[in-house]
């Protein structure tokens, strides 16, 4: 068996996407979302700090499996013809390994948490691992990758309050449904690439209807964070952030309804801000 070698430190670094930080921040956001609502204010700092550097890890776990299940196909995309596994400057049995320690090391901060909050850890780990094989058997592995990037939400509750209220899951929702908006405006990139090489997506399930669908899954988002700030009683200044993100989300219409390449890619990263807006309206929401 191989070891990771020191000498490999920047192709680590690159399989782990940690020079590219949008996927981190389109899972931290979420996260922060369950860590505020869950404690009405700001969260305990030992906790916000196991969960920051969780998601960090997490992650990073995410890309190294996901380049792992593509190295077979990653060579035909012109977007992942560089991907460290695919030039050959990692091997696949040292991006497993890669992704072993990753997750070891995401679980060990996780012991310092209620037994609970570690049995719904198995289950972020679970997802992670699924995704990246979905895309081979079903259209909507989206859906999976929102199940993934939510599963914070959930944890953050039971690690703070030790209890899942019913109304968690309406902002698991709002994410998941958010996580499927934007990951289908990134799968519109690659929609010929993966069409040529037999790769399926909810772009390409969607078809000529993908625009629409994106405008629907986000409306469907910003109403129930609405109806969540709305039952949990948050300051008006939290739906100032959502009016923030609606405005957003019309500037992405106007970028992917012409379907270039170049434009959804944009949209996709654009998100980081819709996040980032959320976040402080529901921060200045549960403070004042």
């Amino acid at each position: 068996m191989t070891l990771l070698r020191w000498q490999k430190k920047g192709a680590y670094w690159r399989l782990m996407r940690a020079d590219k930080p949008i996927g981190i921040y389109l899972l931290l956001w979420p996260t922060v979302w369950g860590l505020l609502w869950a404690s009405n204010g700001l969260p305990p700092w030992h906790i916000t700090v196991i969960f920051i550097l969780g998601v960090f890890l997490m992650r990073s776990a995410g890309c190294v499996i996901n380049d792992y299940a593509d190295r077979k196909v990653d060579g035909a995309v012109k977007r992942t013809q560089a991907r460290p596994i695919v030039s050959g400057e990692v091997k696949p049995k040292e991006a497993l390994q890669l992704f072993y320690l990753l997750v070891v090391l995401a679980f060990a901060l996780v012991l310092f948490l209620n037994t609970n909050t570690i049995i719904l850890s198995l289950g972020a780990l679970f997802l992670a691992s699924l995704y990246p094989f979905m895309k081979r058997y079903t259209h909507l592995p989206q859906v999976v990758l929102g199940a993934a990037f939510s599963w914070a939400i959930p944890m953050a509750f039971m690690a703070i309050t030790g209890e899942l209220p019913a109304w968690l899951w309406l902002i698991y929702l709002a994410n998941l449904a958010w996580t499927v908006s934007y990951d289908t405006a990134y799968a519109m990139v690659d929609r010929e690439d993966d069409i040529r090489i037999g790769v399926k997506s909810s772009a390409i399930l969607f078809g000529r209807f993908d625009v629409i669908i994106i405008v629907f899954l986000n409306a469907v988002t910003l109403i129930l964070l609405a109806y969540v700030g709305w039952i949990t009683n948050l300051h008006f200044s939290f739906y100032v952030g959502l009016v923030f993100a609606a405005l957003m989300f019309i500037y992405q219409f106007r970028l992917i309804k012409t379907r270039q390449r170049d434009a959804c890619f944009a949209a996709f990263l654009h998100n980081h801000w819709v996040g980032l807006v959320i976040t402080f309206g529901l921060l200045f929401g549960v403070l004042m």
